[in-house]
């Protein structure tokens, strides 16, 4: 309970929605688009590809207008890395370049505020072939397709987000279609990836003063198990490591301490290249996006014991170091259908510990229920646990700014139904319901849910209205 008297939402909070180009977009090679390492990744059996997707490619028009009948003040999407330049590299493909121009038009027609991210999981796979982020190379084709963004859309872009949930492709690389089988490897991959960051978002404000840029990583906050000290330490490891590495590079410029300490002790610390120091200190963020669903909890993981099966691990669950830390379920906390813990207080917290660290403006760029939809024989979805959900989550962020966080947009995932990373069609968490099936297209049209008339009403009364 709290007994903090609630502020209002501020006048422009921008409310909206997300989504990422592999998962909604489809036309996977229309357009002059190359592959990514989404497109020809192995998938878990029985989850449909990323080939049509949503078909939000030919759909974006009617798309955008159910979300500006929703209300939305903006639309936070990504821009596939293959559509800009197919082989990572190489040419710039101009028609993927007009396709996001006509989708920013699109958003900026009906007054919605484009949010964008330049890197969502999709790597081109002409890079991968190369050796990916363990090589150096990569870097300079991240930050030349960057600078082609900013050139081409900056007029129009106020907002940017460099890497979404780059700490979950270096903790879940093997869930999410990235990452490596050495932890050396896999933070020198890391390493790179945070070089890369420092540099785009050093070009974003040499090439645009008004544009604002930061980091949009998974940021939840870790409970220890119990109340011994062991298990508190084990909770500030994994904080450490999961949470405050990836904050304390994109405000700070540097490794967190006891991160850094715990690469040391597990042989894996990244090599520095002779200027690495320098670059990452340039790098600053003006804001911190980043994506909440749950909580964590964790208990000591003493060396020696049964090792965790870091193949099962994903976003929420499944992580462990022997010596440091293993996760743990929490206990008390209620479960979606999917396995993953629900715990709208533990956002309030995170985003306090965010603010009360970096002191910097804060958006929240994914947060939702993914369910089973059921289409009713009368043409509705009754998504009253979406509804329960984001309802909650609203209120502890309600609650944070009431204690002095400066938050200033939120954007459920997802604005419209989209492939799951990991569970196909099958696990939706859109506002807008989208008439497929893992293996079967159907005519993919779109149905308004329960849940986009609610979050309709509470765009409308600026987030007074949540019944």
């Amino acid at each position: 309970m709290s007994n903090t008297k609630h502020k209002a939402f501020p006048e422009h909070f921008l409310w909206g929605g997300s989504t990422s180009a592999y998962q909604v977009e489809g036309a996977w090679n229309e357009g002059g688009k190359g592959p990514s390492v989404q497109d020809v990744k192995q998938l878990p059996e029985g989850t449909s590809d990323f080939k049509v997707a949503a078909d939000h490619y030919h759909h974006y028009q009617e798309d955008v207008a159910l979300m500006a009948e929703m209300g939305f003040k903006s639309y936070r999407f990504s821009i596939a890395w293959t559509r800009i330049v197919p082989d990572g590299d190489g040419a710039i493909n101009e028609e993927g370049i007009q396709f996001y121009q006509n989708l920013i038009d699109e958003l900026l027609k009906h007054q919605i505020e484009p949010v964008v991210t330049v890197y969502h999981f999709d790597l081109p796979a002409a890079l991968e072939e190369k050796g990916g982020w363990d090589n150096r190379e990569t870097i300079d084709a991240f930050v030349r397709y960057c600078d082609i963004l900013f050139d081409r859309f900056g007029d129009k872009v106020k907002y940017w987000q460099t890497i979404n949930e780059q700490n979950m492709m270096i903790l879940s690389g093997a869930a999410i279609g990235t990452g490596s089988d050495s932890m050396q490897k896999t933070y020198q991959q890391n390493h790179h990836m945070l070089v890369a960051q420092a540099k785009a978002m050093k070009h974003c404000h040499d090439k645009l003063a008004e544009a604002k840029i930061g980091p949009a990583p998974n940021i939840s906050i870790t409970y220890p198990k119990t109340n011994k000290p062991e298990d508190i330490q084990a909770a500030q490891c994994f904080n450490a490591l999961r949470n405050w590495l990836y904050l304390d590079m994109a405000v700070y410029g540097r490794y967190n301490h006891q991160a850094w300490a715990i690469l040391e002790a597990n042989d894996a610390l990244p090599t520095f290249e002779p200027g690495d120091e320098e670059v990452l200190k340039a790098g600053k963020a003006d804001f911190i996006a980043f994506n909440y669903y749950t909580s964590g909890t964790v208990e000591a993981y003493p060396v020696g014991e049964a090792t965790t099966d870091e193949k099962t691990a994903d976003q929420q669950k499944g992580q462990g170091i022997p010596g440091f830390f293993r996760q743990v379920p929490h206990g008390d906390l209620e479960k979606t259908e999917f396995g993953w813990e629900i715990d709208p207080i533990g956002l309030r917290i995170t985003a306090n510990e965010i603010y009360s660290r970096y002191a910097l403006p804060l958006m929240i760029t994914e947060n939702g229920l993914g369910g089973r939809d059921t289409f009713t024989e009368d043409g509705k979805v009754h998504d009253d646990y979406r509804i329960h959900y984001l309802r909650e989550h609203i209120e502890q962020m309600q609650l944070a700014i009431s204690d002095g966080v400066e938050l200033f947009g939120y954007h459920p995932w997802s604005a419209i139904d989209l492939i799951s990373t990991h569970e196909g069609f099958r696990k939706r968490y859109g506002f807008i319901y989208v008439n497929r099936s893992d293996f079967d297209l159907k005519d993919l049209s779109r149905i308004r849910k329960d849940s986009f008339y609610w979050y309709k009403d509470v765009i409308a009364s600026n987030g007074e209205n949540l019944k």
